[in-house]
């Protein structure tokens, strides 16, 4: 039995049968009542149907695709997020998936080259691409995967952003840090986050959900369950750290999590404190390039890669900026 709805402008058909869903828009209810009885006997006689596939649209497979895989991802949280957006700004998101082609995807690549910067773009689009790849081939919705046959934008180069001992300084300050003080403010613990970074090298995510149970620091080390690959990983923990951790652990009590922050607001105020103390082009992220930089003149790159949560160890490259300088110390 079709379905029909009053839109502005018209009426709108919906057809579900035996697997098979359609629909149209017409100026009066009557074309949309012909329709839908056309359209169900083409149905009941196979005709212009590849087995139901042609007729899912891309907006039920972003939101099937959101509703049971999404789910299974570490990354949940922003695919979910990235994948409403699709469904709201992508123009072609009615039309039959099997049916999307890749001048439609080159465009709105384009379209959104204008908005966003191209790594933002060139992950919208391995999703996009991923669930193309899923109801192709477990849903048997269309044939083809029209985003592999588009053009990524390039990547930028990676960052290069060091920050600087004075620059530390200014941070710490502006987060009123008080070395070996517990601290009572959101600001003084984003202190501790950030210093806890310089010397692990830890994202600030992976901080800010550390327990007490999965601290330890008479092994010198933290015990991450939950990391951006998925991977367990135990981070070893230098002296300052282990000195940095203990006056958390002192102050958090009987407490389970050693920071009330959230990311949310932890990157908030480091902006903020950022831009007070007239820092410019830094990001918390930045901490993790410092870091592995560091921890480079102390580890060799395998134990690095281990420490850091690299599978590969040349992904290590993004991240290691010494200066040819520091390098040239090294040689003589």
């Amino acid at each position: 039995m079709a379905t029909y709805r009053k839109r502005s402008g018209g009426w709108r058909a919906e057809v579900v049968k035996k697997g098979v869903r359609d629909s149209g828009t017409f100026a009066t209810k009557a074309e949309a009542v012909a329709w839908a009885t056309q359209r169900e006997a083409e149905i009941n006689a196979g005709v212009g149907s590849l087995n139901g596939a042609s007729y899912w649209t891309l907006k039920e497979a972003l939101e099937k695709y959101k509703a049971e895989v999404s789910p299974t991802k570490v990354g949940r949280r922003w695919e979910e997020i990235r994948l409403v957006k699709l469904v709201n700004d992508i123009e072609f998101v009615g039309e039959r998936i099997a049916e999307i082609g890749a001048d439609q995807i080159a465009t709105w690549r384009d379209q959104r080259l204008k908005e966003v910067a191209s790594p933002s773009v060139r992950r919208e689009m391995t999703l996009l691409s991923s669930v193309f790849e899923q109801a192709r081939r477990e849903w048997k919705w269309c044939s083809g995967n029209p985003v592999r046959e588009v053009r990524r934008p390039k990547n930028r180069p990676p960052r290069d952003r060091r920050i600087t001992a004075a620059e530390e300084e200014l941070l710490l300050e502006g987060f009123g840090y008080q070395p070996g003080i517990p601290p009572t403010d959101k600001y003084q613990e984003l202190a501790y986050v950030f210093l806890i970074a310089l010397e692990t090298a830890m994202r600030q995510g992976e901080i800010l959900g550390l327990e007490r149970a999965r601290v330890h620091l008479r092994a010198r080390y933290v015990h991450l369950v939950e990391t951006k690959n998925g991977d367990a990983r135990k981070v070893p923990l230098s002296s300052r750290a282990v000195a940095l951790l203990q006056v958390l652990l002192d102050a958090a009590g009987s407490r389970k999590e050693l920071f009330t922050l959230t990311s949310k607001s932890a990157d908030v105020l480091f902006r903020r404190i950022r831009d007070r103390v007239e820092i410019e082009d830094l990001t918390f992220h930045d901490t993790r390039h410092e870091a592995t930089t560091r921890l480079a003149r102390k580890l060799d790159v395998l134990d690095l890669a281990r420490m850091t949560g690299h599978r590969d160890p040349r992904s290590l490259m993004v991240y290691y900026n010494a200066t040819a300088t520091e390098v040239a110390s090294r040689l003589d």
